[in-house]
């Protein structure tokens, strides 16, 4: 099996959000980066084991300046075969789906991996976007995969429970918690990773649609009331007009 997985590059989760720029864009300052999550713990870890019950290789994608070479080098690490940098900044889901599918299109991938979605954005969009592009079946939320052949059984999260659906290869897959158990780099994988290469795509052109101008921080947390006991009056108004939950 041939497989890729798309990676992206995210601010670690406790890092500190700030804005800058008239709120335009992310201040960056002080900030640590690591590969996100839902592609590296599930994404890529289900695509390794894929590769090691079936043969293949497994080959990650990233659309990013060389600031993101780190976090790719990380995918070489835990045990990807190749690693390909699209050379351009990213604006949108829709221009990381257009330069994924362009580079990917002739390649002959048998399924093509992604995160269910990124932690700064949290927006699921890209991994749809880039199966219509490929005019391929996409699954979405997949937090189990049983591969037969050239099928695969999947089962996905859905509202208020799972679905299971069965796809043949190739087709594009997001990949949800509970799809793989994430891995450690080891020192001969890190070792590995910095001999194997980093390859240097430029970009196609790709125009965005939709592009954000403008971002705000959600209101603070007000500090919480407290209520006698006694005043069931006073919680019940407090839950019906402050809280609106009644």
């Amino acid at each position: 099996m041939k497989i890729l997985v798309c990676v992206t590059k995210t601010p670690e989760t406790t890092a500190r959000i700030a804005f800058k720029d008239n709120n335009s864009s992310f201040d960056t300052d002080g900030v640590q980066f690591i590969m996100n999550p839902y592609d590296e713990w599930y994404a890529l870890v289900r695509a390794l084991e894929w590769k090691e019950a079936d043969g293949g290789s497994v080959a990650v994608v990233n659309v990013g300046p060389p600031a993101n070479d780190t976090v790719i080098r990380k995918a070489l690490a835990i045990g990807a075969d190749e690693a390909y940098r699209i050379n351009a900044e990213p604006q949108s889901s829709l221009a990381v789906a257009k330069q994924i599918a362009a580079f990917a299109k002739d390649k002959g991938f048998d399924a093509i991996f992604t995160g269910k979605e990124s932690i700064d954005y949290n927006g699921s969009e890209m991994g749809a976007m880039l199966a219509e592009l490929l005019d391929l079946p996409y699954v979405s939320f997949a937090n189990y995969m049983d591969v037969s052949g050239n099928s695969a059984t999947i089962s996905r999260d859905i509202e208020g429970g799972s679905e299971v659906v069965e796809v043949e290869t190739p087709f594009v897959l997001s990949a949800s918690k509970g799809l793989a158990e994430q891995r450690i780099p080891n020192m001969r994988g890190i070792m590995m990773a910095k001999r194997k290469p980093l390859n240097v795509v430029e970009p196609v052109e790709a125009n965005d649609l939709a592009v954000a101008v403008a971002y705000e921080l959600p209101p603070a947390k007000t500090a919480v009331k407290l209520v006698d006991p006694d005043n069931m009056e006073e919680l019940v108004r407090l839950l019906h007009e402050e809280a609106k939950v009644i």
